[in-house]
């Protein structure tokens, strides 16, 4: 009898278990989807709070000595959370009705959401991408905790990895440059947008602008044989302020993939190869002169390297594109000025960076000890000091 009863009263306890089993795995989901509505509806708060939180990773002094690898667990979770907001916002903007109005992309967004949005492999590939520039430094911290070697290892490990993603969204953009980064930017929500733009009380040019009763009689002109008062005009500046938002150029008109010209000669696709390979040839210049960070050959390797294919680039450029330079698109500007402000950070590099930079800071910060605030900067210099000098993607631009 009483196993019968313990028979089923475990029965009893299976069958209700499986009932709640439907309900226990949609957990997740339910969970995902408020978490999703709560990023979507909050974009302006969420992106105030990465951006505490990643200042918060680059200015607390003496981070690098002493908890090197949490705080730089605490960065890149920051940005990797923060790429994964990105992609929510863009989904939840996509579902919004057409008739709502958006801000004007910029040049980045259309090229980039273009190539997203048409080749699967592009997107996976630049996520790859994104996700180990978001990670690298933390990479070669705990592989340098096993020792140097390993440490270069992982460096080179990683460069070729990069150099092989960008090698490969080279191809699928049909030999086009790449851009950086090479996923859009986050976009403004055209809901909060359309809130802010309905709280300003500037002239949207349509409109009569109002009239406080207070400075009624600065703000018209009473007519002498009438009586009546006319407003005055706007001021001009805000008028062509407006109009100006109004201007299309010719890159706005474009179709997103012409923003960036193809590379039809071999000149221009092994200068973009060069600048892409030149990372790798670096790091395993460093691997190679390791013993002695002092020396000249990587620095001067990588420096040529990078000078070489911008001049390249550029002739192609003045050969290939109809006006020469003055012919580019916009976002072919916007990414030469960024690879040449770029270039700066070789004097924060290799032998450089130990034979002139270096001396430079530490008496830079030795100014700044026993002044007041000026002190606490220079404390934040040196701890930067510290990475500078131990790591190798504290200075990476690629």
């Amino acid at each position: 009898m009483a196993v019968g009863q313990m028979t089923t009263v475990m029965a009893d306890v299976i069958k209700h278990a499986k009932s709640n089993i439907p309900e226990t795995i949609a957990l997740p989901t339910k969970w995902l989807y408020m978490y999703e509505s709560f990023i979507s509806q909050n974009a302006s708060s969420v992106s105030q709070i990465e951006s505490a939180l990643r200042s918060l990773t680059y200015i607390i002094p003496g981070r690098f000595r002493e908890a090197e690898i949490a705080s730089e667990t605490l960065h890149s979770g920051v940005q990797l959370l923060s790429l994964y907001h990105d992609s929510l916002l863009a989904r939840a903007i996509s579902r919004l009705p057409p008739s709502l109005p958006r801000p004007l992309p910029t040049l980045h967004n259309r090229y980039t959401k273009f190539w997203t949005a048409k080749s699967s492999l592009y997107r996976r590939v630049a996520l790859l991408l994104q996700t180990i520039q978001y990670t690298e430094l933390l990479w070669e911290m705990a592989a340098k905790r096993r020792g140097e070697k390993i440490r270069w290892r992982v460096v080179v490990v990683l460069e070729m990895v990069k150099a092989f993603c960008r090698l490969l969204m080279m191809r699928l953009t049909n030999s086009r440059p790449l851009v950086s980064p090479p996923l859009p930017d986050r976009e403004v929500d055209p809901r909060t947008a359309e809130a802010s733009n309905t709280d300003k009380t500037q002239w949207d040019g349509m409109q009569t602008p109002p009239i406080s009763e207070t400075g009624s009689d600065a703000l018209s002109w009473t007519m002498p044989r009438t009586g009546l008062s006319l407003p005055n005009l706007p001021d001009s500046t805000e008028i062509t302020e407006y109009l100006l938002q109004k201007v299309l150029t010719a890159d706005d008109i474009k179709a997103p993939k012409q923003l960036l010209h193809r590379m039809t000669t071999v000149q221009g696709q092994i200068a973009e190869s060069m600048w892409i390979l030149r990372p790798v040839i670096y790091a395993l210049a460093m691997q190679r002169w390791q013993s002695d960070k002092k020396s000249w050959r990587p620095w001067l390797l990588g420096v040529s390297l990078e000078l070489a294919a911008r001049q390249v680039a550029k002739k192609d450029l003045a050969e290939r594109v109809a006006g020469g330079l003055r012919g580019l698109t916009g976002l072919e500007r916007e990414e030469l000025k960024k690879r040449g402000w770029s270039m700066g950070w070789w004097a924060m590099r290799g032998a450089f960076y130990e034979n002139v930079t270096k001396s430079w800071i530490h008496s830079m910060t030795a100014k700044l000890k026993g002044k007041p605030l000026l002190d606490m900067v220079g404390n934040v210099i040196e701890d930067y000091e510290y990475l500078w000098t131990e790591y190798y993607f504290s200075t990476a631009t690629l």
